[in-house]
This record gives C-alpha cells, structure tokens and sequence, in this order.
C-alpha cells in the first residue's frame, strides 16, 4: 500500500529530525503495529519493549529510505525483525491482531468467534512453544514462505513446516477440548 500524501510529509520531516514529526510518526505507527509486537510476544511489556526498539532502528535509519512511498512496508518489516530478533535473544526464556486469520485457515468453526474472545483466542496461541507460535505468526499472518522463515530463523525449511504442523495440532488438540472444531482430520 502506497503511503499518503501526510505520511510522506511525516517521513520527509523525520528525515529533518524533526522531534514533532517523530512524535506523530510514532503514533500513528503505535495503533497500526503494536498489534504485530503483541502477536510475537508473551506480555504486553514484552509488546512494548519490542515496538519501542523497533522505532530506535526506526528513527536511525529513516534517513536512509529512498522509497519514501513504501514507508508502511519498511515500518512494518523493521518491527517483524525486531521481533524475531528478539525472540531469537530470549530464546532461553518462558515463551498478538487478527487471530480470525490463523482460525479460518486452519479451518476453525465460525462458533469459536461467539464463544471464545480474541483474548482466550490469544492466550491459545501464546501458550504453545516459542517456535510454533513464531513460525504460525509468520506463516499465516505475516506471509512469510517457509523458506524465508527458514533464513529468518535459522532453521531448516523441514523445521519451518514441522513447527507450523504442530501448532495446528496444538489448537486443534484445545479447540476440539471445548468442542468448537469443524473438522475431523
């Protein structure tokens, strides 16, 4: 999507170093990204730690973007690899949207919308294992093939499909447990 007439303007001023700009720059990045931060994170803390970093890089380097039109891409690609890289840094440690995305997918019943929140419907997806949630999130939310989640990561691309394969499971094991999946596999 080709940026508008203000948010180019927003750019231009940015690359001035304009602190107002910057201000409004954020913001308006803020509603649109967070949602992005929260699907790659366990907390919102952890969210807002990742959207923060992501606009140091943001800022840093807006000098050097050519394509002013395709900021929204190049905003949305530096807070998806700030994520990763920060996954990929706490990796060690205990592991948000439109979730309706993975669940009609993954073939999900339309009754899962009248009995489960976006919240519980989150909080699903955030308890399954660091590598299953981030290659899900990345596979059908964000687009990414599994060879390019296989470089991002540093997996194998066998890796990438397994992960995604058993995330699936992991919903469906959950889904079936309250009697809201569609299908029979």
């Amino acid at each position: 999507m080709a940026a508008s007439a203000k948010e180019i303007e927003l750019v231009k001023a940015c690359q001035r170093n304009d602190r107002q700009a910057q201000n409004a720059f954020y913001n308006l990045y803020k509603g649109r990204l967070m949602g992005v931060c929260r699907r790659y994170a366990r907390t919102i803390a952890e969210a807002e730690d990742i959207f923060q970093e992501a606009f140091i890089k943001i800022f840093l380097n807006i000098e050097n973007l050519k394509n002013v039109e395709s900021v929204e891409y190049w905003v949305k690609s530096t807070v998806i690899r700030t994520a990763i890289d920060y996954y990929r840094q706490h990796r060690r440690e205990n592991e948000q949207v439109d979730y309706e995305t993975i669940l009609d997918d993954w073939s999900v019943s339309p009754q899962v919308y009248d009995k489960l929140s976006q919240e519980e419907i989150l909080e699903i997806i955030n308890a399954m294992p660091n590598g299953y949630r981030m290659v899900a999130n990345m596979y059908y939310i964000d687009g990414y093939t599994h060879p390019e989640i296989a470089k991002i990561l540093g997996i194998a691309e066998g890796t990438s499909k397994s992960q995604l394969a058993r995330a699936r499971e992991i919903l469906k094991r959950k889904l079936k447990a309250v009697g809201l999946w569609s299908i029979t596999l």
